[in-house]
């Protein structure tokens, strides 16, 4: 009764854990949401839209206002020059950015190569787009990958590189030699790079995050995706964007408009104050952030758990290898069950972020966009694991 399409499709585990998580009342470090409100600048923004003429579609690839503030954030952080009429399409969040991407961009049987551990939707994507992802790993402990690799996965079929930086779940920051191996590929072979930024401002220890799109040659073959979800505390607007050439942004506000027509109008226009927040929130965001990750990576390593220290993003991926016989648990699917059941802290399973689920069969992500009590009590319950 359904196509072969979406046969293979589960529910999100990710929004799966916060349900199981609802049913126990537990803590949920799964879902990567804050539970924090966003600046009070922004709230406000959103109420005088609602008060305000803004209650009827928008021009579909997004506000002139909207528009405008996004190429302004590139040229103030990046010096990109960016167009706001021929170079940006708003969309209902970073997710549909990317998957009006893929439409716009893939034709069946192209090839896609992402990166893995992934974001769960990169590869649903591709197969709606009726094209092959191709994965190439991202190894731990540093999550680098093997050049010799990735050339080896490019195929006469090959139409673009997947890559999140930064990283969910990993919290890798693609470096810059990195992204200049990417870049070769990408002009050797006439290839298309998909970016997704939505992490681009929460970053650590100093850390530095580059647009592949800045690098020589790039700035017309690359589609940066990003949004104000993550960077301003408001997952539930869906709102997002493309960045890319005219001629890719056509594509794109093409398939978006058959996807959802456009993000909320009220909302919109409330994202512009967002984007024009000073840099001094840019400081904040990421120091705020960063005590979050210390806080709960202290906590984790304490209960005993093998934890890979992030970069970027609000995520901390773990390796329980060692707990699964003691617990009685096959896999990571089990594990978490047991966390979110039996010690009150929901998470998500690693294997959701693997094309081969054997990849993250011992691995366990948390998330942090939390308060200081949340993760506090989240480390207390998690002590009954460290005997």
């Amino acid at each position: 009764m359904i196509s072969r399409r979406v046969q293979g499709f589960t529910e999100s585990v990710i929004r799966e854990m916060t349900r199981v998580n609802n049913q126990y009342d537990g803590i949920n470090l799964a879902q990567g949401m804050p539970n924090f409100p966003p600046p009070k600048e922004i709230i406000e923004a959103a109420h005088q839209a609602i008060d305000g003429d803004f209650h009827q579609y928008a021009i579909t690839w997004g506000t002139p206002r909207l528009r405008r503030a996004i190429a302004a954030k590139y040229q103030r952080f990046y010096g990109m020059d960016v167009e706001a009429d021929r170079n940006v399409t708003v969309c209902c969040g970073s997710t549909e950015t990317m998957l009006a991407t893929l439409m716009a961009v893939l034709n069946p049987d192209d090839e896609v190569i992402i990166f893995e551990p992934f974001y769960e939707n990169y590869g649903p994507g591709c197969i709606m787009s009726q094209a092959e992802p191709v994965y190439v790993p991202l190894e731990p402990p540093d999550f680098s990958f093997d050049p010799d690799r990735l050339r080896r996965a490019v195929t006469p079929r090959t139409r673009a590189i997947i890559f999140n930086s930064p990283n969910n779940p990993t919290g890798k920051i693609f470096s810059r030699a990195e992204l200049q191996i990417i870049a070769d590929l990408c002009l050797e072979h006439d290839l298309l790079a998909i970016t997704d930024e939505i992490y681009e401002h929460i970053v650590y220890d100093g850390a530095i995050h580059t647009p592949i799109a800045t690098l020589p040659g790039m700035a017309d073959r690359t589609i940066t995706i990003s949004g104000i979800s993550k960077s301003y505390s408001v997952t539930g607007w869906r709102v997002g964007y493309a960045v890319a050439s005219p001629e890719l942004s056509l594509g794109i506000r093409r398939a978006h408009d058959f996807i959802t027509v456009g993000a909320p109008h009220p909302l919109q226009e409330a994202a512009v104050t967002a984007l024009n927040l000073p840099d001094s929130y840019y400081v904040y965001l990421r120091e705020s952030y960063q005590a979050r990750r210390d806080l709960l990576y202290s906590k984790v390593e304490a209960a005993g758990f093998k934890a890979f220290k992030p970069q970027g993003a609000y995520y901390i991926l773990t390796d329980v290898a060692h707990w699964l016989p003691e617990y009685r648990c096959a896999d990571d699917h089990e594990f978490a069950l047991f966390l979110v059941k039996d010690i009150g802290v929901a998470t998500v399973p690693g294997s959701s972020f693997y094309s081969t689920k054997e990849l993250g069969r011992t691995k366990i992500r948390f998330c942090f966009p939390k308060t200081d009590d949340m993760l506090i009590e989240a480390g207390r319950r998690l002590q009954k694991l460290a005997r």
